[in-house]
């Protein structure tokens, strides 16, 4: 795989549900996230996830995991398993995250910036808003820790 301009390299959030999978990713300067896309949790998942990678140069992805969790849930044990096909098929870091209230979060996001009640019920938006505040988290305390990117 043919590395681009290191200053085009982004982070990815990934926000796990067992019918739809959040995307988030950062600018290249690692300093903001945005919503990207919404995937259906398929077969086809791997490969639309894939191209995304290649095409907008992701050189690590943070996965919101339920730490809160005091017990082991059919959501946290499938989160561990796509924890390790990730890293099976992308040979990428992959960091599990806190991803607790994130959806919560999200959802207040999506009833104060969208005015269409219509629009709303699109659940594919709070997925990816989700997925886009783990990722702003993630950002923010590397940004506090003082790990900046090196060009």
């Amino acid at each position: 795989m043919m590395d681009k301009p290191a200053e085009l390299k982004r982070f990815m959030a990934i926000d796990f549900g067992l019918k739809r999978i959040g995307i988030a990713l950062s600018d290249p300067l690692l300093t903001f996230s945005y919503p990207y896309k919404t995937i259906e949790n398929s077969s086809t998942f791997f490969k639309e996830l894939k191209s995304i990678i290649l095409e907008m140069n992701v050189e690590k992805i943070i996965l919101g995991f339920p730490f809160e969790d005091e017990k082991e849930t059919m959501i946290s044990m499938s989160i561990k398993k796509f924890h390790e096909d990730l890293i099976k098929n992308f040979k990428l870091e992959v960091i599990l995250w806190d991803e607790h209230f994130t959806s919560e979060m999200a959802k207040e996001n999506v009833i104060k910036t969208i005015s269409k009640k219509s629009k709303r019920r699109d659940k594919g938006l709070i997925d990816r808003g989700a997925a886009a505040i783990i990722l702003q988290e993630y950002l923010d305390r590397r940004k506090e820790e003082g790990e900046n990117r090196i060009f």
